[in-house]
């Protein structure tokens, strides 16, 4: 959705690409804002990728990558192994979890996307941004 990298993804971009996942996008920010006001977030255009990104990030740590498709957005995290523990003793969904733990590694590190497509669906990606600041 967001491959055009002349087209900045401002809010008016972001509403016609994500259409009525955009109140899910605004409960997303809104929530960042409110319980994580350390937290920041930065569109980039990733050449490699051809598309933009929204990284948030707690001082130079990357918390969450977030990728927007037509009506729906999508959370990644990426945690370490030493994390299988809490991912696992978590609340989140059986699916969130063995995604982690049955999926692909990139050295050291495992990563959980979530799709969401409404606010109600925004509950995994709180519950892994509490797992990251527990997980150092």
């Amino acid at each position: 959705c967001l491959n055009d990298k002349e087209e900045y993804p401002d809010d008016e971009v972001l509403a016609r690409c994500l259409g009525n996942a955009k109140r899910a996008w605004d409960s997303f920010a809104e929530f960042l804002k409110e319980d994580y006001p350390s937290f920041s977030g930065e569109w980039r255009y990733y050449v490699d990728g051809h598309n933009w990104l929204y990284k948030v990030t707690k001082k130079a740590k990357t918390v969450c990558w977030v990728a927007v498709y037509d009506g729906e957005f999508k959370t990644t995290f990426y945690f370490p192994d030493r994390a299988e523990d809490v991912i696992a003793a978590s609340k989140l969904k059986q699916e969130y979890v063995d995604q982690f733990l049955h999926g692909k590694k990139y050295g050291k590190i495992r990563g959980v996307t979530v799709s969401i497509k409404k606010p109600a669906d925004l509950n995994a990606t709180k519950i892994l941004i509490g797992i990251k600041e527990q997980v150092k």
